[in-house]
């Protein structure tokens, strides 16, 4: 069954005019004439009306949801949405009475009125859809924010009536809104609800449009100031979903108050979805943008940086070229008119003469200055008018002047990204010229290796594709193109390719600019360059003449005196290749200009000079070579200036030089005589800079040519000149080339030198000495003065130096007086070396004296080092005491040196050194364990096993039998005198 729409209009208006029970008969049943008397007699209770408003929305519920389904499409009721059944819409009319009714007596109540209100929107607009939304919202967000949120929590309905079948109900449902605020203007809820009906998708179009605008735009005039923003939300949102020139407008009128979502706003100017995208203005909003947040007046929301606005307006350039910029003839005259703009201000700022206060009689004048344009707070001055940054102008914007002041004037470390962002737009348009003019002009000013790869790679791939697209088209030419025109494109194809030939050529020679552009001063970078040019002797000249004339001296970084050295070496070589003629006085110029310049370092020139004399004994030039030298050491008459005074120059200090000297000397022992030789060594010492090294090899000169006491006179001066350790060296050689000259001839000379050799000598520095001097008294002295000599170095000498003197002043006691002469010896040194050697020179005396036949002495000592011994540190002191026992003992004996070591051992257990000599016991066991394949003590061997401390019984003693694993033979074989003890004797 079809039916038509005059048919289904037909059922509409409901609600108007308001149904009552003289034109509608059916809306007053005999069940509601208890209701009706009731709000007859008391027609000013609110309550009375409100209970039955509320017991007619539960019997309409009812009814509804009791209603069996109709006959009707599903076309038919989705375009009558709620109002699709006979009994919704008496329920409708109903409700309508009833509200109508009670408005006449309470026409000021709110709760009455959106109640109402919202009633007649759930039978137009259909079901509302409650979204459920998690964590609260903030009271005063910002608009960005508040923009969000609310997107989000838009109404959204189920059903609703179409506009065109229910336009009659939709306009009355307006009407009705406009009654109500006839009413209360001031309700911003009620305005929210009514513009909220214009944001349904059935919402006829003569409402949603124009009369919702201005229905927000009474709102806006009606509420107050602080009400504004929640309107204000739904009006952004329904403008973005109107777009175009609505879109446009409204947000322009918001801007004015709040500039914060200009950012959203060029999103949307430049958005897929909208219909009618605004390039232009959105370009000068984001100039705007970036402008006022370089300069602290504004702050993105989105927490955007000043480069990044500007990054993305340059985007926005790119992307859109021809709608925004400005051709290139455009460009050009726009440049030169801002040129000359720029200097009319610049020469009006040097004229202007300073600001003077106005006065008569003293008394200060004011007088009224030019208007000046403020914000809307009447205070705050606002920047002159720009009209770059004003979007309702229609004028293009010069790219070129705006990527220069705003962006490369102000981020320099960005500055690849906008030479390529500059070029990119040329190329868009179609410039290739320009675009290849922006290239090379940022390749040329750049600073940095990144920056300048970023451009260069542009400019390749700009390149490339240039002629990938030439070469296409010759491949496949238009029908049009003549022959003619095909030479031209080949020959226009041929330069294209040579200039990017030429571009990898220039690579390096491009990369060693931006490196000398950002240090001009880098004498590496000036080197580098010299060598790009390979055997190109012209430029290799011309580029050495450049880097002298542009790099300061005393900011240059390392080996600036090189540049002058390879410089001379260039034209002493005859070029890079050596096929040019040499040219020497050139070589000479370029050196002596080196000479006058004030290098940061004496060295650098001392090597400048060196390098002089070096040149003419290349050519065999040497009395050249010593006239050289002998400029550049020249002494002043004030010798007392200070090497490393920075405040003078490095002329009036290189007399001072080492280096200098060094290599003056080196030329005199070579090519002068000894005379002049010795001429320069002592002005070397009257200056006072030789050095240790410069000592020995005068003394080493004066001995090759015979002049020994000379020499010695020179090795005296070094020990008066230098303090230990320095001097220790010099007398180390001087003591042995004496002995070596002279041998026993002069013994009271070389005593004399000894003695003052040990005079000043520190006690780590002492020992060569004594033992040289006492090796001499032995051969060419007496050997009393020899033992003095070795006992006096045993006082003096370091501890760490003592225990091996000890020993070696035994060996020769030994030797020259016998063993008895070394107990006096050993005694001293028991005094007097620390605990650790003690112990071992006691095992030492103990030997001697068991040679000797002195068992009780040797006993005595064995007890005496037993002290510094630990059982579990030291095991070879107590394994060779056991033996000793064994060996020479009685019961008596063996049983007192048990008694010691568990005495020793509870000692050491009861200290807190203990614990750490047993941790290193543990990290020795296991190297021990290899070099001993039977354990020497099987006490410690348990204790090793049980890896912590064990303390010794007080009842219970091992008897350490180390024999039994050294030698098991024993034993066997039987031994008279060996005496048995029992393990678990008691002492």
């Amino acid at each position: 069954m079809s039916i038509s729409v005059e048919s289904l209009t037909a059922h509409f208006p409901l609600t108007f005019p308001a149904p009552k029970p003289t034109t509608h008969p059916d809306l007053v049943s005999t069940k509601d004439l208890l209701r009706e008397e009731d709000l007859l007699r008391n027609p000013s209770s609110f309550r009375h009306w409100w209970t039955a408003i509320q017991n007619t929305k539960e019997v309409a519920s009812t009814l509804q949801k009791a209603e069996r389904s109709l006959d009707l499409g599903p076309e038919v009721a989705a375009l009558l949405g709620p109002l699709a059944s006979p009994t919704a819409r008496k329920s409708l009319q109903r409700l309508t009475y009833l509200y109508e009714a009670a408005l006449v007596h309470f026409p000021g109540s709110f709760k009455l009125w959106k109640s109402y209100l919202q009633t007649r929107m759930s039978y137009v607009l259909g079901k509302l859809v409650v979204k459920k939304r998690a964590g609260g919202r903030k009271k005063f967000p910002e608009m960005r924010e508040a923009l969000e949120d609310e997107k989000e929590d838009i109404e959204q309905w189920e059903g609703g009536l179409d506009g065109i079948v229910g336009w009659e109900e939709w306009k009355a449902l307006v009407a009705l809104f406009e009654r109500a605020l006839m009413w209360l203007p001031r309700m911003p809820r009620l305005w929210l609800l009514y513009l909220s009906i214009f944001n349904h998708p059935f919402c006829p179009s003569l409402l949603s449009h124009t009369h919702a605008r201005r229905t927000y735009d009474r709102a806006l005039r009606t509420l107050p100031p602080s009400l504004h923003s929640r309107i204000w939300v739904r009006y952004l949102l329904w403008a973005e979903s109107r777009g175009g020139p609505t879109t446009v407008a409204i947000y322009r009128r918001y801007l004015v108050v709040d500039p914060s979502i200009t950012e959203r706003y060029t999103a949307l100017l430049l958005s897929e979805e909208n219909s009618d995208p605004r390039p232009l203005e959105a370009a000068k909003l984001l100039l705007s943008l970036a402008r006022k947040a370089a300069r602290g007046e504004y702050t993105s929301p989105e927490g955007k940086s000043p480069y990044q606005l500007l990054g993305e307006w340059l985007d926005v350039v790119e992307q859109h070229a021809d709608e925004v910029g400005m051709d290139v003839d455009d460009t050009d005259e726009s440049n030169k008119t801002n040129d000359k703009l720029d200097a009319e201000n610049a020469v009006e700022a040097e004229a202007k003469p300073s600001a003077e206060s106005a006065s008569v009689d003293g008394t200060l004048i004011r007088f009224a200055g030019p208007a000046i344009a403020v914000a809307a707070d009447g205070k705050t001055p606002l920047p002159p008018y720009n009209e770059d940054e004003d979007p309702t102008s229609e004028r293009k914007l010069n790219i070129e002047r705006i990527v220069r002041k705003d962006g490369l004037e102000v981020y320099k470390d960005q500055a690849g990204r906008l030479w390529t962002g500059l070029a990119t737009f040329w190329i868009k348009r179609g410039e290739f010229d320009r675009a290849k003019l922006s290239f090379e002009s940022g390749i040329a000013e750049v600073l940095t290796i990144r920056d300048f790869t970023q451009i260069f790679d542009a400019y390749a791939e700009f390149s490339e594709s240039l002629i990938s697209a030439m070469m296409e088209s010759l491949a496949d030419p238009d029908e049009d193109e003549d022959e003619e025109d095909v030479k031209a494109t080949e020959s226009e194809l041929d330069g294209k390719m040579k200039e990017f030939e030429e571009l990898m050529d220039r690579r390096p020679f491009l990369v060693n600019d931006v490196l000398l552009r950002r240090n001009p001063n880098d004498v590496q970078e000036w080197e580098k360059r010299v060598a790009l040019w390979g055997e190109n002797d012209e430029k290799v000249a011309e580029t050495y003449n450049e880097a002298l004339s542009t790099v300061s001296p005393r900011k240059a970084t390392a080996n600036f005196h090189r540049l002058f050295v390879n410089f001379a070496k260039f034209y002493e070589e005859g070029g890079t290749a050596g096929a040019a003629e040499k040219d020497l006085d050139s070589a000479r110029k370029i050196l002596e200009k080196a000479t006058k310049v004030n290098f940061k370092a004496v060295d650098d020139l001392a090597e400048v000079w060196c390098e002089w004399a070096e040149l003419e004994i290349r050519h065999e030039n040497y009395d050249q070579a010593i006239r050289v030298m002998q400029r550049a050491a020249v002494i002043p008459k004030n010798v007392k200036i200070n090497y490393h005074d920075q405040s003078l120059p490095v002329q009036a200090r290189l007399f001072k030089s080492l280096k200098l000297w060094s290599f003056y000397v080196d030329l005199e022992e070579s090519l002068g005589t000894v005379e002049s030789t010795k001429a320069v060594y002592d002005q070397i010492l009257e200056l006072r800079i030789a050095n240790a090294q410069v000592i020995v090899n005068y003394a080493a000169f004066l001995e090759e040519n015979q002049y020994f006491e000379e020499s010695f006179k020179v090795y005296e001066r070094g020990t008066e000149l230098f303090t230990f350790p320095i001097s220790f060296e010099i007398w180390n050689i001087y003591l042995a080339k004496f002995t070596k000259r002279y041998g026993g001839s002069k013994v009271e000379r070389a005593r004399d030198l000894f003695e003052q050799a040990l005079e000043k000598c520190p006690p780590k520095s002492c020992k060569p000495v004594f033992l040289l001097y006492a090796a001499y008294e032995e051969e060419y002295g007496l050997a009393k003065r020899a033992m003095s000599v070795y006992d006096r170095a045993t006082r003096v000498v370091a501890d760490e130096d003592k225990f091996e003197l000890f020993t070696i002043y035994i060996a020769k006691a030994t030797a020259n007086y016998g063993l008895p002469a070394t107990r006096p010896i050993y005694e001293h040194a028991l005094e007097v070396l620390p605990d650790r050697q003690t112990a071992e020179m006691c095992l030492r005396f103990a030997s001697m004296e068991r040679k000797l036949g002195e068992i009780d002495r040797a006993r005595t000592i064995y007890a005496h080092a037993s002290q510094f011994c630990d059982p579990r540190v030291n095991p070879k002191f107590w394994a060779e005491w056991n033996s000793f026992e064994i060996d020479t003992g009685s019961e008596d004996t063996f049983r007192e040196m048990l008694r010691i070591k568990r005495s020793v051992q509870a000692q050491f257990n009861t200290e807190s050194s203990y614990l750490a000599a047993h941790m290193a016991v543990k990290e020795g066991a296991g190297k021990m364990a290899e070099e001993e394949a039977v354990p020497a003590d099987p006490m410690a061997a348990a204790e090793r096993q049980a890896q912590g401390p064990a303390f010794v019984s007080a009842k219970q003693s091992t008897v350490v039998r180390l024999e039994e694993a050294e030698m098991p033979s024993v034993e066997a074989q039987g031994n008279a005198d060996e005496i048995h003890i029992s393990d678990d004797e008691d002492v």
